[in-house]
């Protein structure tokens, strides 16, 4: 067994049965094509490296055959890969992808000029309707030069799809890893959710105790993170707002943030989303707050707290679905579920997940899923695998 397949689907299933064209071109990013490589090939993606002469002098075809574990292919020949790979057949590939993509070889697949295997299998695709994505890296006055930039425009009105780039100082450099990835999942992906608008609020918020310090509650965000990012693969155009995270965000999405409950209630009328999913831990109590400092010196402070509006009801009019997320600690599972009911009564809320805080840990949670017919489902696992059947209660009620 070759070594790639050591990897094969550990990080999900959802490129499985896919087969990839992963078209490298002489940019210096292509040094990342090997991690890229293996990262589809790990959510379950059949991955054959093409190259063109430019990209060679930067990768070895070595080191792509070891990531990929098939023979790379730098030049056509009489197999006519191209055509084999991507012509009018049953069994042809479901993708190309151009990562990176230099300002060249950009220019022309926008006009069909093929001298190269790279460029040739961009002709190829195009003209045979097979969903083709590049992921563009170089300087950033080449991205700018309006010869390029109706270059990009002709490739998007062909349904070319563009992946960043990341402008970072005086380089448009090549998207991450992850966000080549995650649009390679949205791509191949069931697309169920094309169309509709959806709003992921993440984090903790934090309430000022003085210009120091604040009170807050433990959130990872790393739910957060994982339902737009599946909301995102299944098509939808994604929002996200954060408190206060320990994760990271990824900077493919429209993101905005906010710290206190009062803020995040100011947020609210901008809200047009058809979907709107809560799982932030947002704090039900706030300290009246002290200018400067409290002294440090001090041995013991006495704080008085005073209630929060909640914001699950103030978002409620202004979508079509709304779920909510319940925690708890140390209470029985029908003490979890009875709180859960009534929060989901009262807020008029389509689903809640309920979860005690000691059944929630890095990527894991065990919860329960209350709906308004009455009807718990209980889920233990990964958090990507809530996220996907959170997002199946979303495209089911729209």
């Amino acid at each position: 067994m070759h070594p790639s397949e050591g990897i094969r689907s550990v990080k999900g299933r959802e490129l499985e049965g896919k087969r990839i064209i992963l078209g490298i071109t002489g940019s210096i990013a292509a040094v990342e094509c090997f991690k890229l490589a293996r990262e589809l090939i790990r959510h379950g993606g059949d991955v054959q490296a093409v190259m063109s002469p430019e990209a060679v002098k930067l990768v070895t075809t070595e080191a792509m055959q070891f990531a990929t574990g098939k023979e790379v292919i730098t030049d056509l020949d009489g197999r006519v890969q191209h055509i084999d790979l991507l012509g009018d057949y049953e069994d042809r590939a479901d993708l190309l992808l151009v990562a990176p993509c230099t300002a060249n070889t950009l220019s022309k697949m926008a006009l069909a000029i093929d001298d190269t295997a790279v460029t040739t299998m961009a002709t190829v695709a195009i003209g045979a309707n097979i969903p083709v994505l590049v992921a563009p890296a170089m300087h950033l006055a080449m991205f700018n030069h309006p010869g390029v930039q109706r270059n990009v425009k002709t490739l998007r009105e062909m349904g070319v799809g563009l992946i960043g780039p990341t402008m970072i100082g005086k380089k448009a450099h090549v998207a991450s890893i992850d966000e080549i990835v995650q649009n390679v999942l949205r791509r191949l992906g069931p697309g169920d959710l094309r169309g509709k608008k959806v709003l992921i609020i993440g984090g903790s918020s934090e309430e000022p105790i003085d210009q120091v310090r604040v009170i807050t509650n433990r959130s990872s965000g790393e739910t957060a993170i994982c339902l737009a990012q599946t909301a995102f693969r299944r098509g939808a155009e994604v929002e996200l707002w954060t408190g206060r995270m320990s994760v990271p965000v990824p900077g493919y999405f429209k993101c905005r943030s906010f710290r206190r409950v009062e803020e995040l209630l100011g947020m609210v009328d901008e809200i047009d989303h058809d979907a709107v999913i809560v799982p932030a831990a947002l704090s039900d109590y706030a300290p009246i707050s002290t200018p400067g400092k409290i002294p440090s010196r001090s041995k013991t402070i006495a704080l008085e707290l005073t209630g929060l509006p909640k914001v699950l009801p103030a978002i409620r009019p202004r979508t079509r679905v709304l779920i909510g997320f319940k925690a708890e600690i140390g209470v029985s599972s029908e003490e979890l579920i009875g709180r859960a009911r009534a929060r989901l009564e009262e807020y008029d809320l389509d689903l809640i997940a309920a979860n005690d805080l000691s059944d929630v840990k890095e990527g894991a949670t065990r919860t329960r899923l209350v709906r308004p017919d009455g009807e718990m489902e209980p889920f233990e696992g990964s958090k990507m695998e809530l996220a996907e059947r959170l997002m199946d209660e979303v495209q089911r009620a729209l």
